[in-house]
């Protein structure tokens, strides 16, 4: 049985999914372009919502030239989300 990766460190304080820099969504998708991946879950909304604690996981990842891609599962020890080339991407992402 698989295990789904968690998310370490989400440092988009403006998505409705982050608490004190934590991810409180069930999961989250990776998607974005073949250069780059990003979380497909975010939500610059004022308002809060997700799990009443942190506990993260992505549920799928779109970017199947990740070296962390298999099966569209992530296989990565743990991802970080922030800034990079758009508000909210996935940080550990590694093309193949």
């Amino acid at each position: 049985m698989a295990t789904l990766t968690g998310i370490s460190t989400c440092t988009v304080t403006a998505c409705s999914f982050n608490t004190e820099q934590n991810c409180n969504a069930g999961a989250i998708t990776v998607a974005g372009a073949p250069d780059h991946a990003e979380c497909g879950t975010f939500i610059a909304l004022d308002v809060r919502g997700g799990l009443p604690t942190a506990a993260a996981h992505v549920g799928a990842c779109q970017r199947v030239e990740c070296s962390h891609n298999s099966d569209l599962l992530c296989t990565a020890d743990s991802v970080t989300i922030g800034a990079g080339a758009d508000t909210a991407d996935c940080l550990s992402y590694s093309p193949a």
